[in-house]
């Protein structure tokens, strides 16, 4: 394009090539690899699809692809109705402690998922505290997998459907009222409609994240088999990528799946609120927030359970024959797993993850949103951006073993190293970090880069002095989410890591195969605390900006 018309412009377009290329490797060359190995043979000779056809032959994956199927349905009918009446009382209720209630329901993020099964173990196990409450049955197999799914997969459920029954007009219940229909007609025929498109969205997720999950079945399946746990050994255990490879793509259909429903529900999907709308504002109704109190506090207590115990077994000496206080478990270093080093690594890859990605997805955001760049490289950087939502963390991981592990890739020496561990965590979140920072970005007025221009200003000037500043909020929340997201990730990085490598998460599970458990529960307790005061730290600094920092919010909407 001739277009343009500096070299400031010039070098956005190149910059955004460089993103662009850099997305294509890390996030579409590895995919691409797994998809060509499951049509090879174990010493690299083509055979089409007889991979598949002998694999979709063996009883052993129909009963293990079976299996993730009714783990997630089941979890899926417990978690979907919990979430949305969840949802439901802190946004369509006056009920007390609403707060108080989502901090607790958004606490299961700070965990690694393998933290409630460590919990289910120490509660219902063999050596379990309320060992007696299972009349007979066992932890170890479906339901425990199931309890864990729920713990894990809730908080992820209730944003989405907070989101979808925060915003909804009020004279749609106003005309119901009117026309005589009880409260459960109305709830039936304007609130589930209206929020149709979060109960699907929150479905699929919930549905993918336990049919891809890697660490609570690993930790408290026993001998049940999943299509995660089959990919886990083919690759590991027997070394055989092609059958690995074949598992990983069947593993990504029902992310795809969700995420063809969820474009296709996009486009069809209505605004529901207009410049008439009247936000809906809920009435006292002492019955029904009573009756909402009781049910999130019957949640919060399974959830601070999970949360809890796993923390409180870190600092007892023999659960549950010997209760008394001990750091001895936290002796990380007389221990298997990778000794103190792995949480070092853990917080070293955390923050690497959290400075280079916000950085990067902010920059690459702004560059197509914000710049005259061209409409291909901007479809292009959109539809990388949003792959990774579709990819679960165990097939990317998967994926990069094949393409960056293959000797003739002359990016093969970044096998094995830490620098892979941080270019795939930033992969594998890229969508939710870019879709955060658009969004914010898009609210900003294109004028500024107009004015900008029209001063001949380049737009990494206008980009220091006002995009970065106006957008710190986000920014704030996508690194909160990026170290978060660091500190808890196993799928994305189990095939990846070294024993100079190995990270906390990581540690847990090996600590937990080697009998540990108790040493596993104290690192999964120091991955919750540093999380924790993260959060903290940055929810301290987006306080300090809005008050201090955005002071043009307020002056904003004083002149409205």
């Amino acid at each position: 394009m001739s277009a343009f018309r500096s070299a400031d412009e010039k070098l956005a377009v190149w910059l955004l090539a460089g993103l662009a290329l850099l997305m294509l490797i890390f996030i579409a060359a590895p995919l691409l690899s797994m998809f060509s190995m499951s049509t090879q043979a174990r010493d690299g000779a083509y055979i089409g699809l007889a991979n598949w056809a002998a694999l979709l032959a063996e009883p052993r994956l129909r009963v293990a692809a079976g299996n993730s199927i009714a783990l997630g349905l089941a979890t899926l009918a417990i978690v979907l109705p919990l979430a949305l009446a969840f949802a439901f009382a802190l946004t369509r209720s006056r009920m007390a402690g609403r707060k108080v209630f989502r901090l607790i329901a958004l606490a299961p993020m700070l965990a690694p998922s393998l933290m409630p099964a460590i919990s289910l173990v120490y509660l219902f196990g063999n050596q379990g505290l309320l060992k007696s409450w299972m009349a007979g049955a066992t932890i170890y197999g479906p339901i425990g997998i199931v309890l864990g799914e729920v713990f894990y997969t809730f908080p992820h459920a209730l944003l989405i459907l907070t989101a979808a029954l925060s915003v909804s007009d009020s004279r749609l219940y106003e005309a119901a009222e009117t026309l005589g229909a009880s409260k459960f007609r109305r709830f039936i025929t304007v609130t589930l409609p209206n929020a149709r498109y979060g109960l699907v969205s929150a479905a699929m997720v919930v549905f993918t994240l336990v049919v891809t999950d890697f660490g609570i079945p690993k930790v408290i399946g026993g001998q049940m088999n999943v299509l995660s746990l089959e990919a886990y050994k083919q690759v590991i255990g027997q070394q055989n990528f092609s059958k690995g490879a074949v598992i990983g793509v069947l593993l990504l259909l029902p992310a795809v799946l969700s995420f063809m429903v969820e474009r296709w529900l996009s486009r069809h999907r209505s605004g529901q609120m207009s410049g008439r709308s009247v936000v809906y504002q809920p009435r006292e109704n002492r019955m029904r927030d009573g009756i909402l109190a009781l049910l999130c506090l019957l949640v919060s207590v399974f959830l601070l359970a999970l949360l809890g115990v796993g923390c409180v077994a870190a600092f007892i000496k023999m659960w549950p024959y010997d209760m008394s206080f001990t750091w001895s478990h936290f002796d990380f270093d007389q221990l298997d797993g990778g000794g103190w080093q792995a949480f070092y690594n853990s917080m070293r890859m955390a923050m690497l993850v959290t400075i280079f990605g916000t950085a990067a997805i902010f920059v690459s955001a702004y560059l197509v949103e914000k710049l005259p760049v061209p409409g291909s490289m901007v479809a292009t950087i959109r539809s990388l951006a949003l792959l990774p939502m579709a990819v679960p963390g165990l097939v990317l991981g998967l994926g990069y073993v094949l393409f960056f592990n293959a000797p003739g890739n002359p990016l093969h020496f970044l096998y094995g190293s830490m620098s892979l561990m941080v270019l795939a965590t930033i992969a594998h979140f890229y969508t939710t970090a870019h879709l955060t920072l658009s969004t914010s970005l898009r609210q900003l007025d294109g004028e500024i880069e107009a004015v900008a221009r029209s001063l001949q200003r380049p737009w990494w000037h206008t980009f220091v002095r006002v995009s970065l500043p106006m957008s710190l909020p986000a920014v704030l929340d996508v690194a909160r989410y990026l170290f978060i997201s660091s500190m808890t990730t196993v799928s994305c990085v189990i095939f990846l890591y070294t024993p100079d490598t190995v990270l906390a998460a990581l540690a847990i599970l090996n600590m937990d195969d080697a009998g540990d458990t108790a040493a596993a529960a104290a690192m999964a307790t120091l991955i919750v605390i540093s999380s924790l005061l993260v959060t903290l730290l940055m929810n301290g600094a987006g306080w300090w900006l809005s008050h201090k920092g955005q002071a043009w919010r307020n002056l904003s909407q004083l002149r409205r």
